[in-house]
Order: structure tokens, then sequence, then C-alpha cells
């Protein structure tokens, strides 16, 4: 029989000595340092994406034994067109190809897939094993995985304030329905809680157009580590340093809800 989501966050809190309300309900990463990890071992920058892949395998299946509610992962932004064609090429082959070997994984750890982003500019192949993989998962119940394909903060903002005007035009909203609530039930993100923890590696210190609504009070870890050697001990510490903060939201002190 599975552990439930709560049962694994108990024994996660035990064992690193925290408490419930100190853990991350929902951890987003900036996976960042795959062309330098690729650089640094005279290998092409390709294999630095596949290695980087099998990163977001082993980090997803530890953030579900930890008990994490929801996952997003920064995976390929709309600037990211912008890098040379073959770069561009072997990544979608790359997400066309784990879209449907991380399917058994999934099932298994009941986890359920969302997308983040604009699908109508990815290659077919990758929008056919998306909408597979998220509709293979769409019952699941365990912890969300949002994986950020073809995804950019501003665009999601612009996308969601012209659902809301469309909206507005055919009276469904008045003017004053429209509020933090009402934009953040427009977003792609509108059914995830807002992070808690954003994980930068690569020792980058921007946001990189990165869920720009949502982040208003993440708090921010950034390491050097390159995303291919980033590990369980790397996400631990992540995690230790996050339950160090005390998570004010503008006031001057407030107690941690879960």
């Amino acid at each position: 029989m599975q552990s439930t989501t709560e049962e694994k966050l108990k024994r996660t809190t035990k064992r690193l000595g925290l408490t419930v309300e100190q853990m991350p309900r929902h951890i987003a990463i900036i996976m960042d340092g795959n062309g330098r990890w690729a650089r640094k071992k005279g290998l092409p920058r390709a294999e630095g994406h596949r290695r980087g892949g099998k990163t977001v395998e082993k980090i997803a299946q530890y953030c579900v034994d930890f008990g994490i509610e929801s996952l997003t992962l920064y995976s390929f932004s709309i600037e990211n067109w912008k890098r040379p064609v073959d770069e561009v090429n072997s990544l979608m082959h790359l997400y066309t190809r784990y879209l449907v070997e991380i399917r058994p994984t999934l099932m298994k750890n009941n986890v359920k897939l969302v997308h983040l982003g604009r699908s109508a500019q990815l290659p077919s192949a990758v929008k056919k094993q998306l909408a597979k993989t998220i509709k293979m998962t769409g019952s699941n119940t365990g912890m969300i995985l949002a994986l950020a394909l073809n995804y950019g903060g501003r665009a999601e903002i612009i996308d969601a304030v012209k659902k809301i005007a469309r909206k507005y035009k055919k009276a469904q909203l008045r003017l004053k329905d429209i509020d933090d609530r009402c934009i953040s039930r427009h977003l792609y993100t509108a059914d995830l809680a807002e992070p808690d923890l954003l994980i930068r590696t690569a020792n980058e210190m921007r946001i990189s157009n990165f869920l720009l609504w949502q982040i208003s009070y993440s708090e921010f870890y950034v390491t050097k580590t390159l995303w291919p050697d980033f590990k369980k001990p790397d996400l631990e510490k992540a995690i230790l340093g996050y339950a160090r903060r005390n998570r004010r939201f503008g006031a001057l002190n407030v107690k941690r809800q879960r």
C-alpha cells in the first residue's frame, strides 16, 4: 500500500529535524547549467541536456518521497527558441522521448503532470506526447509535476489579461470582479498553490521571466551546483535553508500555516 503525501512528509520532517510547517509545499526550480556542465567535461551540449533530463527524473522522485505537494520545473522558455536550431531540435526530441518514458514512473508514484506555457508553438510530436501523458495522469492524486515548456512569465500574464478581457466583453465579469484572485484564476497555474521555495542552479542571480506573478513572496535559494550535478543532498540543503527563513509576507512576523 502506497504511503500518502502526508505520511511521507512526516517521515521527511522527522529525518531532517523539522516541523511540518517548516517544509515547502510547492517547490519551483530554474534548472540551469546543462551546457556549462557539458563544456566542462568536453562533451556536446546535447549530452548536458540529456544528463539534465536524468536529474529531473531523480529530483522529481525525491520530491515525491519527501511529500512535496507540487514541483514546477522551468524546462524551456519562449526565449529559448533563439538558441541554435540543432540544439532546439535536440531538446524537442528529448522532450518527446521523455514524455513517453516517464509515464510508468508517474503512474507508479500517483503523480499528475500539468503543462505551463503555450502549446501551439511546440512541434506536433511533443504536443501529442504531452497531451497523452497529461490525460493518462489526469486522475492521479499525488504530487503535481508542472512542466514549464515554451513558457514565459510575461506571456502568461498577457494570456490571462486576454482571457479576462474576453469575459468582460461578454459581460461574464464585472470590473469590480477583477482583483488578485481573479488574475490568479486565469494564469496557467490556476490549480497550483504559489511556490514557497524557488531554487536556481548554476549560481545565476536572475528570475529569467519565470512565474513573475506567483513568486511575489517565494523564498529564493541559489546554488553554484550545475543542474546535472544537483542531487538529493542539494535538495535537502535547499529545504533546510528554506526552513530557517521567517516568511513575513510584508508583515513584521507571521506564523507559518499549512
